[in-house]
């Protein structure tokens, strides 16, 4: 198993990955929703404008030049709090930099012969995004940049600077010819995944152990009542992952869900539509949905730009209709469901990902790549919608990192 990650760096994980493409923050909102359609895990990294275009970055000045993350969850609960539905044109035309959280921390430039497992490690820290010099020419498999596990490696150090980074002519270096082109790509946590579940052969027998026994649930999760406005889900956002379970207490004081408010769950959608509902409706309904048939309370009509698809900013993506959920892309089973009527089970795009405390490792993460999910929410292994808890991208590398087998004697 350890061979994996000790072995592996992470230049072998760009492989095909394009060259990154900044998205600058005085873009518009509308420009960020058509490119978080087209990325992973549904948020773009928000880059500052280059000072001095002549200027040859390295990865150190590329970082300071990095704002934060923005997704779909955080674009429409600002349209919500700002009423930006009302004037969707202005709205639309917002700079990214009003919206964005500015958190640093959340990419970090590495060099191609970082080793795998110090990539999940920086992962595990909260890292969502590894910069990555693109510059470098592999040749067949990666070579063996382990300092700690290979002792011939340990004879190229350069101890007479004090530097101790290995001098071989395979690793990159500053002065290199190749690294001055400063073309980068970006790796996702879902691209690590991706490799992860590649070599699940390797991490036998953990991939089959259940993420109840691996430690892998997190209990620590955010969630709201049916009941309370959907807005106030938006009011502090976790991190990680970006999403807010809707529930509802049982007699026994236990939490059944029935949706999520989320990033992955708006990725895509209709964000005017979305922000109506955020700002008007309860969580309950934002989740299961409220059909154009229903007439208990009047849902005004106004004008939705379709911003998933490809008529954003044409006039062909104008046209005024009335809020459903289907207006965000939500899907009910029920023909007849309405405010203040019993809620029956649905199913569709609102249905939040779920799985039980006895689930396997292996299918947890095929279950997230299959959706395209940051995450999954976990249930009791006797009851379908009992939540005991939530499982990330960054539980799954915690799992399969701090399992023993994967330790190996640091000596030589």
């Amino acid at each position: 198993m350890a061979s994996v990650f000790l072995y592996h760096v992470v230049g072998d994980l760009t492989v095909g990955k394009p060259e990154l493409v900044e998205f600058l923050e005085n873009e518009s909102v509308e420009s960020a929703i058509r490119a978080i359609g087209e990325c992973t895990e549904g948020g773009i990294p928000v880059w500052r404008r280059k000072q001095q275009k002549t200027t040859v970055e390295n990865g150190e000045m590329k970082q300071q030049r990095f704002v934060g993350i923005i997704d779909s969850l955080h674009i429409a609960a600002f349209l919500a709090r700002e009423g930006c539905f009302e004037d969707h044109e202005k709205a639309m035309k917002t700079p990214v930099s009003k919206v964005v959280v500015p958190n640093s921390s959340l990419l970090k430039v590495v060099d191609p012969g970082t080793r795998l497992i110090d990539a999940l490690e920086m992962m595990k820290q909260g890292v969502r995004r590894l910069l990555v010099l693109k510059s470098v020419v592999w040749k067949g498999m990666s070579k063996r940049f382990s300092i700690l596990y290979n002792g011939k490696w340990l004879k190229n150090l350069d101890t007479s600077s004090g530097n101790n980074s290995p001098t071989n002519s395979n690793w990159p270096s500053s002065s290199s010819p190749a690294i001055r082109e400063n073309k980068f790509c970006c790796l996702s946590r879902e691209d690590v995944i991706r490799f992860i579940i590649g070599c699940l052969g390797a991490l036998a027998p953990l991939p089959l152990s259940s993420i109840s026994s691996l430690g892998a649930i997190n209990p620590n999760y955010f969630f709201i009542e049916s009941s309370s406005p959907a807005l106030e889900a938006t009011q502090k956002l976790p991190e990680d992952p970006n999403a807010v379970a809707v529930v509802e207490s049982s007699p026994e004081g236990q939490y059944k869900i029935i949706g999520e408010i989320s990033a992955s769950k708006l990725w895509k959608c209709d964000y005017l539509a979305a922000a109506w509902a955020l700002a008007n409706l309860s969580a309950g309904q934002f989740v299961m949905g409220v059909e154009d048939i229903v007439t208990a309370r009047s849902l005004p009509d106004f004008s939705i730009n379709s911003a998933a698809g490809d008529n954003v900013g044409g006039d062909s993506g104008m046209r005024p209709k009335k809020f459903s959920s289907r207006s965000i892309g939500f899907f009910s089973n029920t023909r007849s469901l309405s405010i203040g009527m019993g809620r029956s089970m649905y199913r569709g795009r609102s249905t939040p990902l779920m799985c039980k405390v006895t689930s396997s490792l292996a299918a947890v993460m095929a279950q997230m790549l299959s959706h395209r999910a940051t995450h999954v929410w976990v249930t009791e292994a006797e009851s379908d919608d009992i939540l005991v808890g939530v499982m990330g991208y960054s539980d799954i590398m915690a799992a399969v990192t701090k399992n023993p087998t994967t330790v190996i004697s640091a000596t030589p």
